[in-house]
């Protein structure tokens, strides 16, 4: 078994929304250990938030199945050429859509850019996330919820009614959720609150699209070793970030990945409406 870092970590804090260079321990996202097998083989799939941490693993493990993949991304430029750089070296396509996923004209854009350059989707991953640590609700601006909510939960919306037209029977949607959908942090109750409302947006979703073909699930991490950590959370949380899980340690995006491959791969034909956790032991109920 691979000896994944443990906390304490060095003190480390960024600006938002955080790079993979900066990281110390530096992300796992696959590149030494994801082998792939042909499970995805000539799918068409978008993942958001692609460009690091649970996405860039995604996005890598996707090509290494044989997926085509576009990476929509904020701004993030270095780590969205890396991300490029990992599914071309896999022998896949990547194509980079930069912007902001709140504005549902934008998530109208990034479905048309993968049907303008793939002709169809097959999967599309809602990943990209938002979020911010607060000690009360006075310190959370309306601007701020509004964003968390836009962000989070709105443009996963506005992305799946836009990619619905080009999807066809056995086409799957990812949503990532969290264990905060199931065990809030009152830290991160904009977060939180947005989780618990992916959670329920997928189940009614799954059981809109049954008749389609169209499965949907999400995933729900635990603590996950990725730049919005530093990025987002004090530097204390940050020294000791994995410890609360019965594993004692953060997950790794590497360790996401086979998940997301396995819901988006025909394999789970039988399975929509699906939450599945990878918390590290903590139960999600």
């Amino acid at each position: 078994m691979p000896d994944f870092p443990r906390p304490p970590f060095p003190d480390q804090r960024q600006p938002m929304p955080g790079t993979t260079a900066a990281m110390d321990p530096r992300p796992d996202h696959g590149e030494d250990s994801y082998r792939g097998s042909g499970r995805l083989a000539d799918k068409k799939a978008i993942v958001t938030g692609g460009d690091s941490g649970i996405g860039r693993a995604v996005a890598l493990a996707f090509a290494r199945e044989g997926a085509d993949v576009l990476i929509s991304y904020l701004s993030e430029e270095e780590d969205a050429q890396e991300t490029r750089r990992l599914v071309e070296e896999a022998g896949r396509k990547a194509v980079l859509v930069p912007g902001d996923i709140s504005d549902a004209g934008h998530c109208r854009a990034i479905v048309e850019r993968a049907v303008e350059a793939f002709g169809r989707v097959d999967v599309l991953v809602n990943n990209a996330a938002h979020q911010a640590t607060f000690s009360s609700p006075e310190e959370i601006s309306d601007a701020e919820w509004e964003t968390t909510f836009a962000v989070n939960i709105h443009a996963m919306f506005y992305l799946t009614k836009a990619a619905l037209p080009h999807m066809r029977a056995g086409a799957s949607i990812i949503n990532t959720t969290s264990i905060n959908a199931d065990s809030p942090s009152p830290q991160l109750l904009a977060y939180a609150t947005t989780k618990g409302a992916i959670h329920n947006f997928t189940g009614g979703l799954a059981q809109m699209l049954a008749e389609r073909g169209i499965r949907v699930n999400c995933v729900a991490p635990g603590p996950i070793w990725t730049p919005l950590i530093p990025a987002t959370m004090p530097a204390e949380k940050v020294k000791s970030f994995g410890s609360q899980v019965p594993m004692q340690r953060p997950g790794q995006p590497a360790e996401l990945a086979p998940v997301y491959v396995m819901l988006a791969s025909d394999e789970a034909s039988y399975v929509t409406g699906a939450t599945v956790p990878v918390t590290g032991g903590k139960p999600f109920i």
